[in-house]
This record gives C-alpha cells, structure tokens and sequence, in this order.
C-alpha cells in the first residue's frame, strides 16, 4: 500500500485498508490510510525534514497550496494545542506520513492531531513509504497531486489524475494575497515561555494623530490576546523603536521576536500602499515571509518595497520579504527544484565564515548572478550554493532567505531581529 506504482489505465478501486490515496500528475498512484478530514485538495507534494513542530509548520501561511511530506516518521504523538500555532488555521492543503497518528503523549497536548486536523478540515494520509516519496522528489522535483480521503475507500482515480494535471502549478501564481491580513493591526504580545505562555506584557501602540483609526479591537494580536496595562518593564515604551511589517503571510513569532528585540509593531495587508505604510511613522519597515511565486506578488508588491527604499529607513526581510527585496532592486528569482524545507539547514554567513543551523521553508530562490552592484551577498546555503541573504550597501536594508524566527527550528539566528531593530532611530 505505501509504495508508488505506475498508475493503471482505470482503478477507482482503493487496496483492502486503504482510505486515501495521493494522485501524482506524473501518473503515480500512493494508496495509504486517511485520517483528518475527508475530501479532496490540489496543490505541491513536497517534503519537511524538522523532527518537532508539525502544528507550527501546518499553519505557516508560507505552505499555502502544499501538502507537505513528513520524513520523521512519528508525527502526532505530541498531540495538539492552541498555542503552537502560527496562524488561526492551518495552510498547508494536509499532510502525508509514515506511521498511524496515535494517542498524544505530551502534557501539553489539548487534542489529537487527527481530531485537529479534522475540525480545520485538513486530509492526512498515514502508511506511506515517506522515504520512497522524499526520494520521488528529491530526483524529479516537487509534483503537482492530489490528495483524498474517504472512508469508504472508493475514489475516482482517473478524475483525480486529471484534476492534479490540470492545476498550474505554483510558478506564476500569487498565494500571499490570499492568506495576508485584510486590515492593519497593533501587534499584542512577546515569545512564550514554558510555565508562563506567551508573554502579554507588551501590548501593541495605538499610533494616534497619524490618520490611522485604530480601535480597541485592532488592539488585538491574531491571539486574541487584549492589551495589557503596561509593566514596569514597559516604562519608557514610548522610545520603542515603531516597525511596521508588511504582511505577505507571516508567522506570528516573527512578530514575537520584532517585540522582544525592543520593537513595537503593526501589521499592513500584503497590498498596503506607500502612503498606507508612511501613515503609521515607521522608523522600520519589516518584509514577511509567505507562499507562492515572488515574481507574480511583486507585481504589487515591488513599487512599493522601492518606494519604502528611497525613504533611507531601515529595511528587514525574510523569506519571500527577501525574495521581494531582491526583486525591487533589479534581481531575479527562480522556481527551485525540489525546494528547502527543514529545520536542519546550514547556511554559512560570509562576513566571518560562521555556520548558522537554520529553518528553511521555500521553493523559489534569488538568482545571485542577477544581483547589482549594489547588493551583497551575505549568506549561503551550504547544502547546494543558493544564495541565503543579501546587504544593500547604499541603504540600510538586508533580507535572509531561512526563517530566523526558529517556530519550529533552531535559534542560531535570532541575532538578525537585534540587528535590525539596533539600526532603528
């Protein structure tokens, strides 16, 4: 049942056992068990490496339009919870992986993963050969698919050979307009810390006198978490250097580290205009991370990052940030082959030599033959040479290609948001 076969001629016939099946465009068939919700999704088949944090990778918005390919066979035994989250709901289409999802064994744990997966209708599929499928697409690249599952184990497998041919595929296709906020918000809230939760001792600015109408709601984080009566450790807040980040699809502790790097923060939509950005008096402007092609969210995206450049403030991006920054400065981006995906990815930072341990989630990457005179490159991926961060050198503004954030992954890099928030008046 785990193994990838040549698809037959005509089979809507599931193995004995079998409840869900994925349907590879390239005419593979992989019969494996469903669990989660039941139903049919289209995208990328592609594959993640971290051993921990499934529930932050599921609902990183920078999966949207992906299933995603679990090699650490045991997923599902930490369970599930509210706060490893980076996202209200999951945005990844499901997830496929080795062994069944067994009772959660972690005291943190609030639900099954089956159960959560289930209520934000989200397909799993169990019993696949994970290591058959990494090997699948590590030689001939991340294929189009699709997943279903049905109880019955009845499906229609020419029709979905079919629906997997006919969708394009991510290059060309703008997701982040589809998964970016749809309005401005004060950003509430620090990390988390075990015993503590996350830290509310910082609550977002209400930026008064700036044309910007923020009410008590826009108070709010995504959490939900209500703005605090500030601390003693927030006395002096006012000097909290202002970045306003530009949502592309970010993860929420990217905005938790901005905070505890001394920063307050607001969050604009993906289509934020120059003057919607400039309203808010930012002393930073912070690029996010999020999915789909850059070359085709640059359409809008990219007037704004130079008009936002020629302002002198200091700029931050991450990810597709970092991809757009390249973008507005003349470079070009490319679809990868098979795309980095992990929690284990080392990239080497050319200023000292120093090996950073990072996590890494895209499929598009900075062509660097393609960068002008005026950006540096600054960092590598040591596992194929691809670039993995540039330097303006004739403004204040830099951008790596991994998340630094480490939700999951290591914190090798989290001296970047220090960094970034030091060059802030």
């Amino acid at each position: 049942m785990a193994d990838a076969k040549p698809l037959p001629a005509s089979n809507s016939i599931a193995p004995q056992g079998a409840t869900g099946v994925l349907v590879l465009s390239t005419g593979e068939v992989v019969w494996g068990r469903g669990f989660g919700a039941q139903g049919v999704a289209v995208g990328e088949v592609c594959f993640h490496t971290a051993m921990t944090g499934y529930q932050e990778i599921m609902t990183d918005p920078s999966f949207a339009g992906q299933m995603i390919t679990f090699t650490f066979p045991h997923i599902g035994n930490v369970g599930a919870n509210a706060d490893d989250v980076e996202a209200d709901e999951p945005h990844a289409l499901g997830m496929i992986v080795r062994e069944d999802v067994t009772g959660p064994s972690n005291f943190r744990s609030a639900e099954r993963l089956d159960a959560w997966m289930a209520k934000h209708k989200r397909i799993g599929l169990s019993g696949v050969d994970t290591r058959a499928l990494t090997r699948r697409i590590r030689s001939n690249g991340a294929p189009n698919a699709v997943i279903a599952h049905s109880a019955d184990g009845v499906f229609d497998v020419p029709a979905l050979l079919a629906m997997a041919q006919a969708w394009p595929g991510l290059e060309g296709m703008d997701l982040a307009i589809a998964v970016t906020t749809q309005t401005h918000y004060g950003w509430a809230g620090g990390v988390w810390r075990l015993g503590e939760g996350y830290d509310t001792s910082f609550p977002s600015r209400l930026r008064e006198g700036l044309g910007v109408d923020l009410t008590a709601e826009d108070a709010l984080s995504p959490d939900g978490v209500p703005s605090p009566n500030p601390s003693r450790e927030r006395e002096g807040s006012a000097k909290r250097p202002h970045v306003v980040a530009i949502d592309y699809g970010s993860k929420r502790n990217i905005f938790r580290n901005l905070v505890r790097a001394g920063a307050d923060v607001s969050v604009v939509p993906a289509t934020a205009s120059f003057e919607d950005v400039m309203a808010l008096a930012p002393d930073g402007i912070f690029l996010s991370n999020g999915p789909g092609d850059p070359a085709a969210t640059g359409v809008y995206a990219v007037p704004v990052i130079q008009q936002l450049l020629d302002t002198g403030k200091p700029l931050f991006g991450i990810c597709l940030g970092h991809q757009l920054l390249a973008l507005a400065v003349g470079a070009s981006t490319t679809k990868m082959f098979q795309g980095h995906r992990g929690a284990n990815h080392p990239v080497q930072r050319l200023s000292d030599g120093a090996v950073e341990i990072t996590s890494m989630n895209h499929g598009f990457a900075v062509e660097r033959t393609s960068l002008p005179a005026t950006a540096r490159e600054t960092h590598v991926s040591l596992f194929d040479g691809s670039n993995a961060g540039i330097e303006l050198t004739d403004r204040p503004a830099f951008s790596v290609q991994y998340h630094p954030e480490a939700s999951p992954g290591p914190q090798d890099s989290l001296y970047l948001f220090e960094k970034f928030v030091g060059m802030l008046v």
